[in-house]
């Protein structure tokens, strides 16, 4: 048996981009050397630090049901141990001792029992409708899920014809007929969903490389993010390779965008599609002609890496980053026009309400904030989740919208296992979403704003009434949900997971 540290550290480094810690895993890649190992990441499965612990355990689990001769142990254990359970001293003869005795007790039981509780046992389940099924009949979201589960078009797996999943999982954004998937492969997909295609989804697979040695050769980097031009017809993409990439719809490289040191984080299109704006590691933002792709300007007011853009207007956005900052910029200003502090830890998401008026932001603080360009602190201060907030979406609804007689709303997804949706206006909490098991990492409002799909690593999509709050349909998935986006006409959801695989849910079956 060999192990070498450098293999530890890769899966350990893989470990925490699967679960959605990718600032974590950034600075453990740093530290660890993790460009420097000479490991293939695109060969290495999802999962599989936690593939390998779980045979390390099922190994455990098999020295305490064994005896030393290879001989099945009497009180073979109905038990699973937990992981914690393992690794204690002396595990085997502790259990081994625990199962013996728990034998005794149940051999001791059932020679004072009579003969009459057989007849009783059966009374009682013909009782509890046992004989019946009663037991077994699905839930009302349970059959609902079955029946989004019938109608489910899946898009082939980025893990699947030899493109290797390492990194976050994969990444979807919003679509018409063509749904476009990122991954840890250096790859992303544009899937065609139009319902004359036979034969299920057609799919361009769109290669990230990089310049070495005079040749192309696959950067093996994650796509980091993604994002169509208003009209739909180029998509930006934006990679740890530290390059931005503008695509045509039919999968051909328009351009190439380098001018960060580093990841790039995130990236967006403005409303008029003459300018792309990304933010990386390396501390700045960079707004970029995608018609020449060059560099308009480059902005290094953070002191940390960049994690998030947002645009206000068409040449005004809005940067945070893990030095806890929010700076508002301008094309052709050499200085922020606003800057915004009052978060105590890093700032995850920015988002601009529909108007432009009221900036949203989210942080590891646990708290959620509104702000205006009128004033210097928070217009509301939300804090209500008990964990990290992760991300966070504003409804198309209200003024300036497709919907203005709705009320705008405001949702935000939490490691605490919440959705939260919120009044802006009254700084309110409306509902609070309850039924995921896990960290929540998207969430995202129909067109209409009169649902929201949320995504979670419990593997379960949930599609919920955004007026009740009542929880409409649900879908469990194979791997743990890292993105959910609608389709521009709100009857298909796309989804993205952790093991690779990329699905969209037909609402209208």
């Amino acid at each position: 048996m060999s192990i070498s540290s450098d293999e530890v550290n890769f899966l350990v480094y893989r470990y925490l981009q699967e679960s959605g810690f990718s600032h974590s895993a950034f600075t453990f890649g740093i530290e660890s050397h993790i460009s420097q190992s000479n490991i293939n990441g695109a060969l290495v499965p999802p999962a599989a630090l936690i593939s390998i612990i779980q045979k390390g355990l099922q190994y455990v689990e098999a020295e305490v049901s064994i005896n030393e001769d290879g001989t099945l142990f009497d009180g073979r254990p109905i038990e699973s141990l937990s992981l914690i359970d393992a690794v204690m001293p002396d595990v085997v003869q502790t259990r081994q001792q625990v199962y013996r005795d728990k034998l005794a007790q149940q051999q001791a039981a059932s020679a004072s029992s009579t003969s009459g509780t057989a007849g009783a046992k059966n009374g009682e389940n013909a009782a509890n409708g046992e004989e019946n099924g009663a037991h077994n009949l699905p839930s009302e979201h349970e059959r609902n899920a079955s029946n989004l589960l019938i109608s489910l078009r899946v898009c082939e797996s980025h893990s699947k014809n030899g493109h290797g999943v390492h990194g976050v999982g994969v990444g979807v954004c919003a679509f018409t007929r063509l749904c476009v998937s990122r991954s840890g492969d250096s790859t992303a997909r544009i899937w065609n969903l139009s319902e004359s295609s036979s034969g299920g989804s057609t799919q361009l697979v769109l290669r990230h490389c990089i310049r070495e040695g005079g040749q192309d050769v696959p950067s093996n980097k994650d796509v980091t993010s993604l994002d169509w031009n208003s009209e739909g017809t180029l998509l930006a993409t934006g990679s740890y390779d530290g390059f931005a990439r503008i695509w045509t719809k039919d999968g051909n490289l328009a351009s190439t965008l380098g001018q960060h040191k580093g990841p790039i984080f995130a990236l967006k299109w403005n409303k008029k599609g003459n300018f792309i704006l990304s933010a990386g590691v390396d501390k700045t933002t960079i707004i970029w002609d995608a018609h020449t792709g060059e560099a308009k300007q480059q902005f290094p007011f953070h002191s940390a890496p960049a994690l998030d853009v947002d645009w206000q207007s068409n040449n005004t956005f809005a940067s945070c980053s893990t030095d806890m900052c929010i700076h508002v910029c301008k094309l052709g200003q050499d200085r922020p026009v606003k800057t915004f502090q009052g978060h105590t830890n890093e700032v995850n998401a920015i988002k601009w309400d529909p108007t432009g008026s009221l900036l949203a932001s989210c942080s590891d603080d646990m708290t959620l904030k509104l702000w205006s360009m009128k004033q210097d602190t928070c217009v509301h201060d939300l804090q209500a989740h008990s964990k990290e907030i992760y991300t966070i979406k504003w409804s198309p609804t209200g003024p300036g919208t497709n919907n203005p007689n709705a009320n705008l709303m405001l949702a935000s997804a939490s490691f605490d296992s919440t959705v939260r949706l919120w009044d802006a206006e009254r700084g309110a909490c409306i509902h609070t979403l309850t039924r995921h098991q896990e960290p929540v990492y998207s969430v995202a409002f129909s067109p209409d704003g009169r649902h929201l799909a949320s995504g979670s690593f419990d593997k379960c999509v949930h599609i919920w009434n955004t007026q009740s709050g009542a929880l409409v349909n649900s879908y469990r998935g194979t791997g743990g949900i890292f993105e959910v986006c609608w389709n521009s006409t709100g009857d298909k959801v796309g989804a993205s997971a952790s093991d690779g695989s990329v699905c969209v849910l037909d609402l209208r079956k």
